[in-house]
């Protein structure tokens, strides 16, 4: 790490999270909390005139070729800065045909081009690969909200990696081995703790706090012209895995195809990998179907699709839990609220909040396999398994 690389993110692990912290609080002891404009603007200057200066250092140093590790990190403190600078409303994409701090974007275009990426922060920036210094990572605030988002957030995104890990070792042992049932299980293992650390932060959360202080961060907003959605917790492979592996959405699915080609450049390179690997493979719901008419009455196949069809299940469960308690509590509740010119910037993800909320239904009933005549979903397929084993 270059001497500038790390005084700029010393810099982020401290003044940057005080100050905008502080911003926090005056803005949420307001009536109207939604409102940023003209609140401590002083302080909100010292954030974009402290910043930049690191950042004309940084892109007059240049690519130090130092790896990908580092390469990637400063992407990940850069985004952070302009994220913050999107959230105090120092920038607007809805305003602007283009960012007004054209050193930034020019760093951020410089290296998200190397690393393969889009040039904003993203979810890995914050959970995977947020290293902890002294027992604390890197955030935009100290609210102790904050920190429950972020924590339960990585908690649950390593789950899905786990689940993910174990479906994929199936593969090259094949869905009849013995020990494939020991990997279905385990994967089970872990979207149950999915459940578990989901249900910790609806119940730990504060729903004000997310919505008025935590979710603000994570806006799309401009690096040169262009104008890049906010990063998403749904933006890493594992889940997506899940997903294309057991069968409950596929690759050639248009709707779900347009879902991988908007997230792709919003994870790391190797999950980037990872996904493409997986776009090939057979479902293991196809394999089960493909042997069940000669090996229905076999044991292993009666105790190996039970356990299958429990992975879908749960995985299902853990789609209706994202949406039917964290959206509804934390996003649609909260913005019923908010005056009907303040709506068009409530998403993180960029389209408006009615089309957001049809986009993740339709996710959740694909993952939950339910019959619909307007989607493909794999109802009818799930159905047919369960029929195989005298499952209802």
């Amino acid at each position: 790490m270059s001497k500038n690389v790390e005084e700029f993110e010393g810099w982020l692990r401290t003044a940057f999270v005080e100050m905008n912290t502080e911003l926090e609080n005056r803005y949420f002891a307001q009536d109207a909390r939604e409102n940023v404009v003209g609140i401590a603007d002083p302080i909100k200057h010292q954030i974009r005139d402290e910043g930049h200066q690191y950042v004309v250092r940084l892109l007059a140093e240049g690519n130090t070729d130092e790896g990908f590790d580092h390469a990637f990190n400063l992407l990940g403190d850069l985004g952070l800065y302009m994220a913050s600078l999107r959230r105090h409303e120092l920038t607007n994409p809805a305003k602007e045909e283009k960012s007004p701090f054209p050193e930034a974007s020019a760093l951020g275009m410089q290296i998200a081009a190397s690393v393969g990426m889009v040039p904003r922060f993203s979810t890995a920036h914050l959970a995977t690969h947020n290293q902890a210094i002294n027992g604390r990572q890197k955030s935009f605030t100290s609210l102790n909200d904050e920190y429950l988002f972020l924590d339960y957030n990585t908690r649950g995104i390593f789950a899905f990696m786990r689940a993910s890990d174990a479906l994929t070792r199936i593969l090259p042992i094949g869905i009849s081995h013995p020990v494939a049932l020991t990997l279905l299980n385990d994967a089970a293992n872990a979207l149950r703790d999915v459940i578990k650390y989901n249900d910790c932060l609806f119940d730990e959360l504060d729903t004000d706090r997310f919505f008025f202080s935590v979710r603000p961060y994570y806006k799309p907003y401009r690096v040169g012209r262009h104008e890049y959605r906010g990063a998403n917790a749904g933006d890493f492979s594992g889940i997506n895995e899940i997903d294309m592996l057991l069968g409950l959405c596929n690759a050639n699915d248009p709707y779900y195809s347009q879902l991988l080609v908007d997230k792709m450049l919003f994870m790391p390179p190797a999950d980037q990998a990872s996904l493409r690997d997986c776009m090939r493979r057979r479902s293991l719901l196809s394999q089960f179907l493909d042997v069940a008419e000669e090996s229905a009455k076999e044991p292993w196949f009666i105790e190996n699709a039970s356990a299958f069809l429990k992975v879908c299940k749960l995985h299902g469960a853990t789609a209706a839990q994202h949406h039917d308690r964290l959206v509804t509590r934390f996003i649609e509740k909260p913005s019923k609220a908010l005056p009907a010119e303040k709506l068009t910037q409530v998403t993180a993800s960029g389209p408006p909040l009615e089309v957001l909320l049809r986009s993740l239904e339709v996710l959740r009933d694909m993952r939950l396999a339910v019959k619909r005549d307007d989607i493909r979903t794999s109802y009818n397929d799930i159905e047919k398994l369960k029929r195989y084993i005298g499952e209802k």
